[in-house]
């Protein structure tokens, strides 16, 4: 590494830690950005961080390796999302998945609906309205939940639908941008529950944000249920 190329790298190098102990699985998420050369005569450690906090729409390529089943490996460098499978007998990454999209709908959405009573009223009723069948695609939905965000991503991306932490807990810089660029380029969209989250600037490195992914119409319909960002974080154990 050095402080001169001509790139800037975010990373999220091991999310889901918490699950490695019951081999459930993990992920690496980062993001690719270009240097900013105008923050070139600054301190190196402030501007490594400057150059890091840079909004998501100026990203230059994003991706995420979900270590699984099988090890794959999911890119964009801004002309579609693709997706990559290790081949364990040459130790090379493979093209399986060119081009994905997410479904415009999808029947699942993925949340830890333990803390439903912590929710807004706006989160609540959508989930309740999905979960009966009762909302803009007439089926039922069924819910899906690893607690590891690449993971859940993944099946998104795969299977369409929703996949969401509605409190101030992804981080912004290294979690929430490169997915949703990921995101935007599979034909879906990310937002913390109002703004898309590509056009919010970051002010801290380790800034946190409530996040939703997933399928384009899943996403609007989320969002025209107003306010569904969770205000009450009493702290929780696990």
């Amino acid at each position: 590494m050095c402080d001169d190329g001509p790139y800037v790298v975010v990373t999220d190098p091991l999310d889901g830690s918490r699950n490695i102990e019951v081999s459930i699985p993990t992920g690496t998420i980062f993001g690719i950005y270009d240097r900013l050369v105008e923050l070139d005569q600054l301190p190196v450690e402030e501007k490594a961080q400057l150059n890091s906090l840079q909004s998501g729409s100026r990203l230059v390529a994003a991706g995420y390796v979900l270590y699984s089943s099988a090890t794959i490996f999911c890119i964009s460098f801004g002309a579609g999302t693709h997706g990559f499978t290790l081949d364990r007998s040459t130790g090379e990454f493979v093209l399986t998945h060119p081009s994905m999209q997410i479904p415009p709908r999808g029947q699942i959405y993925s949340v830890n609906d333990a803390r439903y009573f912590d929710w807004p009223e706006g989160l609540k009723k959508y989930i309740d309205t999905i979960r009966q069948g009762k909302g803009q695609h007439p089926k039922k939905y069924s819910a899906r939940y690893v607690c590891s965000l690449v993971a859940d991503f993944h099946r998104t991306i795969i299977y369409g639908g929703v996949a969401m932490n509605p409190r101030d807990h992804l981080r912004l810089v290294y979690e929430a941008n490169p997915l949703s660029f990921l995101a935007e380029q599979a034909g879906g969209r990310g937002s913390d529950g109002k703004t898309r989250i590509l056009s919010i600037q970051p002010v801290k490195l380790h800034q946190r944000l409530p996040l939703f992914l997933g399928s384009m119409e899943d996403m609007l319909e989320l969002e025209s249920y107003g306010d569904v960002q969770q205000k009450v974080n009493p702290g929780y154990d696990v």
